[in-house]
């Protein structure tokens, strides 16, 4: 499994549009092949901070999802829209849950 961590700032004047486009980019993106979760959270402790937790079948499924011209849009509708680059983290990861939980 591939996990995907990343994180936007927020402005004042495209809050509600980066939000909106965020939530949009989740719910296509949980269409396409080999995404086994995408969210979009507003970080509790700094509110000016939109989140991404993903989890991926294979790299190959994201290599499919960051070549999409959908992907590449809200990238870079994010980099013109943040006084920062968004930040992104790619693991690769084993679900160890039976093994810690029981």
């Amino acid at each position: 499994m591939i996990l995907i961590t990343g994180h936007v700032i927020l402005t004042p004047e495209h809050r509600e549009r980066m939000i909106a486009l965020g939530a949009e980019h989740s719910a296509r993106s949980r269409g396409e092949p080999g995404c086994l979760a995408h969210n979009c959270h507003i970080d509790v402790e700094n509110p000016d901070r939109l989140m991404f937790v993903e989890a991926w079948a294979s790299i190959d499924a994201v290599r499919a999802h960051f070549a999409l011209p959908a992907a590449r849009a809200f990238v870079a509708d994010m980099r013109a829209l943040s006084p920062q680059p968004p930040a992104i983290r790619i693991y690769a990861a084993d679900d160890i849950t039976a093994t810690l939980m029981g």
